[in-house]
């Protein structure tokens, strides 16, 4: 019986750590860390990548854990959320926040000994950012929640970057932050696109989300805005030398439709092109970093070999 039993149980922690939300705050530690390296790693970068990879993957994890424990009440309220694991009894609230501890604890110590102290701290303010401050105060405080506890969430490629660059004194992290920022203008209307269409469960589980305290119409010209934003804000890399044409045509390829769906948004066909949005959302994150890579990694080895020039003698 209890070999039946235990896949279900790994399931049921496994789901604790949100792994689909985590996979993507992953994605984009792993991208920070491969444009913070030039050229072909080496054995110590590729140690250290390796290393932070797995240590930023254990907080994000931690942070989920924590927050599904602190958003109990509420997640039991709601229709998307009323399956988690605590919610429907499977894991109890003491096992929870010792899975999540021991989580967060691994990912200290991993950080500490075998990366660098700089990601260690950075990746600890994250997971309270995340987990406490945000879960705790903004979430239930603010309609402006998701846009102040975003810098939490927008950290991972800062993380995945200091882990590379951390040990050697390159303090540099201007390109990181660039990162940084994208994340933080796309949160808003990510998360808002979602919060549209679950508006009626925020409303019955009293979470002041912004269709909630100022309207739906409200709420999609602010996804406009943040959008229109968020497109200017992706160009920057671009101009300030980090990315190539490749990563700009892309860019803006990817957030001229991140607008259509925005402005298709203020007039909808129906209830469900909220989700659709949403859904866009997240691919565009995901392609817009992939595009990031590509230009950094993959074209400067397509590009053609310099020709030898021969000194005329004499």
């Amino acid at each position: 019986m209890s070999g039946t039993l235990r896949p279900a149980v790994i399931r049921q922690y496994f789901d604790l750590t949100k792994p689909r939300v985590v996979a993507l705050i992953v994605f984009t530690a792993l991208v920070g860390m491969l444009l913070a390296i030039d050229g072909l790693p080496t054995a110590e970068e590729t140690r250290r990548g390796l290393l932070g990879f797995l240590g930023i993957w254990l907080a994000a994890s931690s942070a989920a854990a924590i927050n599904q424990l602190l958003d109990a009440r509420i997640d039991a309220k709601m229709a998307r959320t009323s399956w988690r694991p605590i919610v429907a009894g499977q894991i109890t609230p003491r096992q929870a926040l010792a899975f999540a501890l021991v989580l967060g604890a691994l990912s200290m110590l991993v950080l500490v000994l075998w990366v660098n102290t700089i990601t260690a701290l950075l990746t600890f303010a994250s997971l309270i950012g995340y987990a406490v401050v945000y879960t705790v105060f903004l979430k239930r405080a603010t309609p402006q929640n998701i846009v102040i506890g975003g810098i939490a969430g927008a950290a991972p490629p800062l993380l995945g970057w200091a882990s590379i660059t951390g040990m050697q004194g390159e303090w540099d992290w201007s390109h990181a932050l660039l990162l940084v920022l994208i994340i933080f203008v796309w949160t808003p209307p990510h998360f808002w696109a979602l919060a549209i269409f679950r508006r009626e469960d925020y409303r019955k589980a009293m979470v002041p989300m912004l269709p909630v305290t100022h309207g739906v119409q409200y709420t999609r010209w602010q996804i406009l805005f943040y959008t229109v934003l968020l497109v200017v804000v992706t160009v920057l890399p671009f101009a300030a030398g980090m990315s190539g044409w490749f990563y700009l045509g892309g860019a803006l390829v990817l957030g001229a439709m991140f607008i259509w769906h925005a402005w298709k948004l203020m007039d909808p066909p129906d209830e469900l092109y909220a989700m659709k949005v949403f859904s866009y959302s997240i691919v565009y994150l995901m392609a817009l970093f992939a595009f990031l890579l590509v230009d950094h990694w993959l074209l400067p080895w397509l590009q053609p070999a310099a020709p030898i020039e021969f000194q005329k003698v004499g």
